[in-house]
């Protein structure tokens, strides 16, 4: 579902990606780790196509991203790549039912048909009863969650996190990890994910290991 052939990224002199190449198919779990400046999020955001990458070739859902202009390129990531950051990133202002609705809103989903969609997702993460919260009024936890089932609403066709358990205590960190695999079995849905979390990389279907801006290491786990 992702093929990501020979990327190399480089900002200024700094060679932050060596011609990294990795596959992923549907449903599966992967998880990336290595030291700081490794290149890990640098990868990552040129999965999720938020940075384009020097030279490569990178295909998602067989779609050539590198053919896409920035206007389709922007509308390709919000209906086929949700995100999960280490901060939720959520908008003070709005509930955690708005919150959730605003990427289908962008992707032009009718207001009713967002709702429907983003109450079944917070219902289904243990949040039906906080639905209509601000940020400021949920825990940490709760606030992540709420990112996951944004991540979620337009169905993507990979989830990218980048630390997602970093800013939560052991205990919410474990819950979070176990939510991944629980949306895997219900949505078949496929998750890439940076972390230093040993415990989260592990538990992933393959680990792969970064050095020096390139996969040096794959695992099995």
């Amino acid at each position: 579902m992702i093929q990501a052939v020979n990327i190399h990224k480089s900002y200024g002199a700094l060679n932050v990606l060596k011609g990294v190449t990795i596959s992923i198919i549907k449903g599966e779990i992967i998880s990336i780790v290595g030291a700081s400046g490794a290149g890990k999020t640098t990868l990552l955001h040129i999965l999720g196509t938020l940075d384009r990458a020097d030279s490569g070739t990178l295909k998602i859902n067989n779609t050539n991203i590198a053919a896409l202009s920035d206007k389709k390129l922007a509308d390709f990531r919000n209906k086929n790549i949700g995100f999960v950051f280490q901060f939720h990133h959520l908008l003070p202002e709005f509930t955690a039912l708005e919150n959730v609705c605003i990427p289908a809103f962008i992707a032009g989903v009718s207001k009713t048909a967002a709702e429907t969609k983003a109450k079944e997702l917070l219902s289904f993460l243990g949040l039906s009863e906080r639905m209509n919260h601000k940020p400021s009024e949920l825990s940490g936890g709760e606030q992540q969650r709420t990112a996951v089932a944004r991540a979620l609403i337009n169905t993507p066709a990979v989830i990218l996190a980048d630390e997602p358990s970093g800013n939560l205590d052991s205990a919410t960190a474990k819950d979070l990890h176990q939510l991944f695999f629980t949306l895997r079995e219900k949505f078949n849905q496929t998750f890439v994910i940076v972390t230093h979390n040993e415990e989260l990389a592990d538990m992933a279907d393959r680990k792969l290991v970064m050095r020096d801006g390139n996969i040096v290491f794959e695992e099995v786990v």
